[in-house]
């Protein structure tokens, strides 16, 4: 491996997706949309990872985590052919859509994997299930506590399982909205807001996990179409 070929972090294959981690979706499938080089590197580790989180990638020595930098950093010294007809407004409506889906709807879909007591045993399993059985128990428990307690932090947590959900299925709807009748959320070309929308629409709608959002979700017809485009063309 060279240090001009992309190093891409992240957690292994599950459920049939190219991974049951909306983020590490979400930067796989930049990849692949922007037409960049990169190689899934054997060795992931999390405890090893920048920010304690995936993904994360190496590229020249250097080390960068969080999908909003590594994707600006990407488009500095990739090029941006995605975005880059977009006008100003188009920019902010793309953020704010984007936001809606990694700083809200993330965490509803956050809860029902690792609050919801069934859920999480499926859950336990696809991210801890590889590890020893004693560290796999100890591990998973440490995690979930940290992750129930960021939901609690971030707000979402502090609210009943319906209101959560509530909250979600709005957010669902508000995309169906937005999306319409377009190929894609911003037109009839991708750009790079399908790839975070895609990555979290994929993890609840094409999951073993079942909540109320991947049943309000199944109803809205526009969405489970534009997963299936999006799939059939970067996948």
């Amino acid at each position: 491996m060279t240090n001009e070929m992309i190093q891409l972090y992240q957690f292994t294959p599950a459920w049939g997706l190219p991974n049951p981690s909306s983020f590490c979706m979400k930067l796989e499938t930049y990849l692949r949309m922007a037409d960049i080089p990169y190689q899934i590197a054997p060795d992931a580790d999390v405890r090893k990872a920048p920010k304690g989180k995936m993904p994360y990638i190496q590229h020249r020595g250097r080390a960068i985590a969080d999908t909003e930098l590594i994707i600006e950093y990407l488009k500095k010294n990739f090029g941006d052919k995605l975005d880059q007809d977009l006008s100003p407004a188009e920019r902010a409506t793309a953020q704010s859509i984007r936001c809606l889906v990694e700083e809200h709807l993330y965490w509803a879909v956050l809860y029902s994997r690792w609050a919801e007591s069934e859920n999480w045993k499926i859950n336990k399993q696809t991210f801890f299930g590889a590890l020893p059985p004693v560290v796999r128990t100890i591990l998973a428990e440490i995690v979930r506590r940290q992750v129930l307690k960021s939901l609690k932090g971030h707000g979402m947590g502090r609210h009943q399982r319906d209101e959560i959900y509530h909250f979600g299925k709005v957010d669902l709807l508000a995309l169906s909205d937005l999306l319409g009748s377009q190929s894609f959320f911003m037109g009839e070309r991708p750009t790079s807001v399908d790839a975070s929308i895609y990555g979290l629409l994929a993890n609840i709608l094409w999951v073993p996990i079942e909540s109320p959002l991947k049943e309000h979700g199944k109803t809205l017809d526009n969405l489970a179409s534009y997963c299936e485009r999006m799939k059939e063309r970067f996948i």
